[in-house]
């Protein structure tokens, strides 16, 4: 028997947050350390996980399977492919860091790390779901601590009105999905929720077309799609620090990958059928995106907007229904969850020192926090597309597959490059650069050596991917073979 990788990842959080409810409340040096400790090992074996997958073999990898309620056919079955590998390591690299970007955070820290926790498992665990029951099930994990995290330690101004708003959001898409998942579990007729087997159930296609868009837009909920994507920049302003770094950079991924696995993969003539749609959406997420970033002066909402639109591409890939753009869709994905994280650190950052988001208050912020000022840019130039950085090579193939079926929409789209490359520079100039506000000047110092570790190592892997795209675009092209095969365009 091999040693449980995908068990442990997922289910070290969850553990950790226990244990962490018997510690002693003040004892706050103790609590993150331990904190850290747990984060630490869940980065380590996902990395490992990602390390140890072998490309030559592709397919599911990793793979556990246990009976669990056999008279219905729900199994606990977890798995990882080209697709899925990433985005556990993402998950890995978010909490980490989100770990580290709180360490000063003296409110109740015990129960802050306990419910990250438990969202962090949820997360692992629809990332490697094979069983359509168990991947419902880590979904609604994932979802219910958002509304805790955002209403007790979120931005009082809005907090309870955005967490509210998120929930909501979010409970009734993955009903909606929930319903299509179980009319495809009865229709099937195979008894089993395994989404392996399910694949080949051979649907009808006009059950598929009917289906898909329920199952498909209830996950994209979460992914931000428009015209369900205003509770996201909402959530994003009024959620702490590590909150708004888990909520952009992994949980609207959780949405998107829900909507391929369950969605594309599950029924692809239904995907097939309503993939004109999806482009259309997600073109209206990529510039509506971008010019809404654009007009705002809070600082936070700037990148949340900004979020909407880069997940827009993501929603675009998958309409392609081809190679280049799934395989951009994936790089995406895991690019656009490094690239927010850092930016919603960089805004915490600056907010625990200036108190304010508002634009137009800051400025000079270059001279007080230098490597801070670097990460913004180098996560901007990844925002931007700009060639040497994960962003370029994500967005690249993108816009290769949307050449290859629209190329009209991939020139509308591609307005979004100037309008993010404007919004970047504008937010750089104004916070970083120029004169220190006299309120401010004097009262604005560095951050504590665990910011800077956090900036350092996702820079960093926004660097690496970009340079050397090897160490992750042949793996996501392997996913995308797979789905492909499904649709049976072939590769």
């Amino acid at each position: 028997m091999t040693f449980p990788f995908l068990s442990v990842i997922i289910f070290t959080p969850i553990v950790a947050g226990v244990i962490l409810l018997f510690f002693p409340a003040e004892r706050h040096d103790r609590i993150r350390r331990f904190a850290l400790a747990a984060a630490s090992l869940d980065l380590l074996l996902s990395l490992y996980v990602y390390l140890s997958y072998d490309q030559s073999l592709a397919g599911y990898q990793f793979i556990e399977k246990a009976s669990w309620i056999p008279r219905l056919g729900i199994s606990y079955y977890v798995g990882v492919d080209g697709m899925s590998a990433p985005l556990v390591l993402l998950t890995g690299v978010v909490m980490f860091t989100g770990v580290l970007i709180t360490w000063k955070l003296d409110d109740r820290p015990r129960e802050f790390f306990t419910f990250l926790f438990i969202l962090a498992t949820g997360v692992f665990g629809v990332f490697a779901s094979l069983d359509l029951f168990l991947l419902f099930f880590f979904y609604e994990i994932a979802v219910f601590p958002m509304y805790l995290l955002i209403s007790i330690w979120g931005w009082k101004v809005t907090r309870e009105y955005a967490a509210m708003k998120l929930t909501l959001y979010l409970f009734i898409g993955s009903v909606v999905s929930l319903v299509g998942a179980l009319v495809m579990y009865f229709t099937s007729g195979l008894n089993t929720f395994d989404m392996l087997l399910l694949e080949g159930a051979g649907f009808s296609t006009a059950f598929q077309q009917l289906w898909f868009p329920f199952v498909f837009f209830g996950f994209a909920v979460l992914g931000g799609i428009f015209p369900f994507h205003n509770w996201s920049p909402d959530g994003h302003v009024a959620a702490p620090t590590a909150v708004s770094m888990f909520h952009a950079g992994v949980l609207m991924k959780l949405g998107a990958f829900a909507a391929l696995r369950v969605g594309i993969m599950l029924l692809p003539e239904g995907a097939r059928f309503w993939a004109p749609l999806i482009l259309v959406l997600g073109s209206v997420n990529v510039v509506y995106g971008a010019f809404i970033a654009m007009v705002q002066t809070d600082f936070k909402y700037v990148i949340g907007f900004s979020s909407v639109s880069h997940m827009g591409l993501v929603m675009l890939g998958f309409a392609t229904l081809n190679r280049n753009g799934l395989t951009g869709a994936g790089l995406q994905m895991f690019s656009h969850g490094v690239m927010t994280a850092l930016f919603f650190a960089v805004v915490g950052m600056v907010y625990d020192q200036a108190h304010t988001r508002d634009l137009p208050k800051l400025g000079g912020f270059a001279k007080a926090m230098p490597l801070v000022a670097v990460a913004f840019i180098i996560g901007g130039l990844v925002s931007m597309g700009m060639p040497g950085l994960s962003g370029f090579i994500a967005e690249f193939p993108i816009f290769m597959g949307l050449w290859q079926t629209q190329p009209i929409v991939a020139l509308v789209v591609v307005i979004s490059i100037v309008v993010t490359a404007a919004y970047i520079m504008r937010i750089i100039g104004r916070v970083f650069f120029g004169a220190m506000p006299v309120e401010l000047d004097g009262h604005v110092g560095d951050v504590i050596l665990q910011d800077k570790v956090a900036l350092v190592l996702l820079s960093g892997i926004l660097i690496l991917v970009g340079i050397y795209p090897a160490v992750m675009a042949p793996m996501v092209q392997n996913g995308a073979d797979a789905i492909l095969r499904l649709i049976g365009a072939g590769s």
